[in-house]
């Protein structure tokens, strides 16, 4: 069985409404009841025109990874995603594998421990959030020191529930 940590985000549409339908998916992946941070909202990077709800998941799976990023995916669909969206163009909702369990994995399709989210406030406030002992599995590098190393994006906590 593996610890994965998923993060979520939207920025079209009721993202509220989104990040739910992505929640209550996510625990259909898990053989555990997931964990789910706060609901955040940060303004976009690169050229998307909203700000975003974020959050991170924790799900255990035992599924492969290659097998969870499909169903990842399928999730998006399913939610109303396009199957192949531009790189930072607005969304309905966004599923990115950040970590499983302590490994690093490289293939064609993906990469574990997601490649960006230790410069992605949206994500590591979150993580921080469900897991403060975080530390990157590659690098070992603790997840305080990550955000204070991120760039500075306008991103706050906010009260809406799952």
């Amino acid at each position: 069985m593996a610890k994965v940590i998923v993060a979520t985000g939207s920025n079209l549409g009721n993202r509220h409404d989104h990040l739910k339908q992505a929640g209550k998916l996510l625990n259909r992946l898990s053989i555990r009841p997931i964990r789910k941070s706060s609901i955040w909202e940060s303004d976009p990077v690169g050229p998307a025109l909203y700000p975003f709800l974020n959050a991170v998941c924790v799900i255990h799976t035992e599924l492969a990874p290659d097998e969870l990023l499909k169903q990842l995916k399928s999730i998006e669909e399913q939610i109303g995603r396009n199957k192949n969206p531009e790189r930072w163009a607005p969304r309905i909702i966004d599923l990115d594998l950040i970590a499983w369990n302590d490994l690093a994995i490289q293939s064609d399709n993906l990469i574990i421990p997601h490649p960006e989210y230790h410069s992605r406030l949206f994500v590591l406030y979150p993580l921080q959030e469900l897991c403060p002992n975080w530390k990157d599995p590659v690098n070992r590098i603790d997840i305080d020191t990550m955000i204070h190393n991120a760039s500075d994006i306008r991103i706050e906590k906010t009260d809406l529930e799952w």
